[in-house]
């Protein structure tokens, strides 16, 4: 219910973002609009003024004429007569050098933009000016992609808290469950133990209870990795190798005769320790060990490499089982996913979890073969003395 109340505030927040900026978008466009009809009556008002002041007489008060040329104190204006050169430029800001050529440049470059507004002093002169839009414009021009880069990171915070609630949520989620099987497993096991005892007591010599110790005994650790996932879990240096062979070890001891193990360490490094919780990291290899052994039908052979370098180490779980689609390579590690007739789909993705967050390694599918089997890769950061 909390997934689907995410993904509709989601779609809500981007439907919002996206019509916020279309109407945002309208509404400056609009502005722009108006203030290039604006400049242009601006403009061509100045230019009559311009046509009047030149052929005013002495006579002629022409102050209402200077105060409509003095008072464009924002548009460039640029005035040329018919060969096209230079007569009278207004709020140009000119550069320190090759001014004159600055002005040819410029002058090329609005003929070729825009058709000039024609100033006829007399029937045989003619004179042209051209204009920009002035500063306050350009800035308006530049401000539908200015919205638009802001409502992009708008929507980019946005998705990113998204993600993270719903990260929250998954993570209260696994919290929530391990802690609730770790307390769930403590009453049977406690009254196993003195269930143990008491047998003890009365059939000392009994050789099925040195088995009843170690089943026990493991249930103790099952609900002590389950306890470890549902808070963060205590790293230690520890050598890695010893760990995959106990767990080897585990699943060789629990699974048919007909399935093979073997062990083999690559590289001319031997040393191989990285930061680890124990339990959990013996965890993610017998379960995929077990998958392994799922896969082929309780009859193949499963291979573990691990080979040591400077700064990583990589063990690859190698089996000769089913194989699996390249297109289901990240799938199988979603929660929920799996491929049995029983099961929670649960195994690889909290593999996953474990490699990636605990111990900030990764776990992936390095290749597979339908028909031939699947190479599981995990990779930990190697640890140096100090």
């Amino acid at each position: 219910m909390k997934s689907i109340n995410s993904t509709v505030l989601s779609v809500f927040i981007t439907l919002l973002l996206m019509v916020a900026v279309v109407l945002s978008s309208l509404a400056t466009s609009y502005i722009v609009e108006r203030f290039e009809r604006e400049e242009q009556k601006k403009i061509e008002l100045w230019a009559e003024a311009t046509r009047q002041f030149i052929l005013a007489d002495e006579n002629e008060n022409i102050g209402l004429l200077l105060q409509v040329l003095e008072g464009n104190t924002t548009i460039p204006v640029y005035m040329v007569d018919t060969a096209y050169n230079l007569l009278l430029s207004r709020n140009v800001r000119e550069p320190k050098r090759n001014v004159d050529a600055f002005y040819v440049e410029k002058i090329n470059q609005l003929r070729v933009e825009q058709t000039p507004i024609e100033v006829r002093i007399s029937d045989n002169v003619m004179q042209y000016i051209y204009y920009e839009p002035s500063s306050t414009l350009r800035w308006l021009s530049y401000f539908p992609y200015i919205q638009m880069i802001v409502m992009i990171a708008l929507a980019s915070l946005a998705a990113i808290a998204l993600l993270m609630v719903q990260r929250s949520e998954k993570n209260s989620l696994w919290v929530g469950l391990s802690k609730e099987t770790a307390h769930q497993l403590g009453t049977p096991i406690s009254s196993l133990n003195a269930w143990n005892e008491l047998l003890k007591t009365r059939y000392p010599d009994d050789p099925l209870l040195p088995q009843m110790d170690e089943d026990i005994y493991r249930l103790q650790n099952i609900a002590e990795r389950f306890s470890k996932i549902g808070s963060q879990p205590t790293l230690e240096r520890m050598e890695v190798l010893p760990l995959v062979q106990s767990a080897m070890d585990y699943m060789r001891a629990r699974t048919s005769n007909k399935v093979a193990y073997s062990l083999e360490v690559r590289g001319e490094r031997r040393e191989a320790k990285a930061m680890l919780c124990a339990p959990l990291f013996q965890w993610v290899v017998e379960n995929i060990c077990k998958n392994a052994v799922d896969s082929m039908d309780g009859k193949g052979i499963i291979t573990i490499a691990m080979q040591p370098t400077e700064e990583k180490i990589y063990i690859d779980i190698t089996d000769t089982g089913k194989g699996i689609e390249r297109r289901k390579f990240r799938k199988i590690f979603q929660p929920g996913y799996t491929s049995k007739q029983r099961g929670w789909g649960l195994g690889l993705s909290l593999a996953k979890r474990i490699i990636e967050d605990y111990h900030l390694g990764k776990l992936f599918v390095k290749q597979s073969q339908l028909g031939v089997g699947t190479t599981f890769r995990i990779v930990l950061k190697q640890t140096k003395n100090g």
